[in-house]
């Protein structure tokens, strides 16, 4: 959930939304938390063609879509893409969030033109926006969809929510993840857990963070970035966290804990 306050004001209380824009001004969003909304607002006068991945449909995920502003532009564009979630039935859940007594505006009623791809999701590679996009599946609950994007000649990597080493139904092991993000520019990693979360939380679909470094260290990333953080956290916690971090993993990859508004231009 998003997590509002006084213990949020640094690292921010959003939940997920990445955006990455080529120097061609072709952009792809990832993920449609509530971080989105602020998107909108600076979307609104640009003219290209907006694209939205999903990672999984796990309300964090999608919550922000019904006040994103775009969608109510008549001559909008918006292409999404669904996680490959293993509920056949709620791929469209993005949409379907706007239906029924549950939101006052009906998904059929936006005046954006919206396709939803269910399938594209399911692939190893395709092609959106001029980006290159390959996919890994996701070990957590529900099923989901980790991507990496192409483009300009550099390589982001977006892998949430993950857990690296799950008690069961694991569908990408260690080695695969090491083989997927391997030479990144940028890593943005779930890790919502600390070594002391655990046993009690193993299972849930998210990873420690010194598991999502260790990671890191083994693909060699340059950046990474640590998301998904657990929404009870504050910011004197994760300034201790991403302090330790650093003094741990600093003499091989940068390394922080995500806050909004952060921008890297590679």
């Amino acid at each position: 959930m998003p997590s509002t306050g006084k213990h949020t004001h640094i690292f921010g209380g959003n939940t997920s939304c990445v955006y990455i824009e080529q120097k061609n001004g072709k952009s792809l969003i990832l993920d449609s938390g509530t971080g989105i909304v602020e998107l909108g607002k600076r979307l609104v006068v640009k003219a290209e063609p907006i694209a939205i991945l999903l990672t999984h449909n796990h309300w964090d995920h999608i919550q922000g879509f019904p006040f994103f502003t775009p969608i109510y532009q008549s001559n909008q564009n918006i292409t999404i893409v669904a996680g490959n979630v293993d509920d056949e039935e709620s791929k469209d859940a993005i949409l379907k969030q706007m239906s029924g007594s549950q939101f006052p505006v009906k998904y059929q009623e936006l005046p954006a033109n919206i396709t939803l791809n269910t399938t594209l999701s399911a692939k190893k590679t395709f092609s959106l926006n001029s980006f290159s996009i390959s996919t890994a599946p996701l070990n957590h609950p529900d099923g989901g969809t980790a991507y990496c994007v192409n483009a300009d000649g550099k390589k982001v990597a977006y892998v949430t929510d993950n857990e690296l080493n799950p008690p069961e139904d694991l569908r990408t092991d260690i080695n695969e993840w090491i083989h997927f993000i391997k030479g990144a520019d940028l890593l943005i990693h779930d890790a919502q857990f600390i070594d002391i979360d655990l046993p009690l939380k193993h299972g849930w679909g998210h990873s420690t963070i010194n598991q999502v470094a260790d990671l890191a260290v083994k693909a060699n990333i340059k950046n990474i970035v640590i998301i998904s953080h657990d929404p009870a956290r504050s910011d004197d916690e994760l300034l201790a966290i991403e302090n330790s971090l650093q003094a741990k993993y600093g003499d091989k990859l940068l390394i922080e804990c995500g806050r909004e508004g952060r921008v890297f231009d590679f």
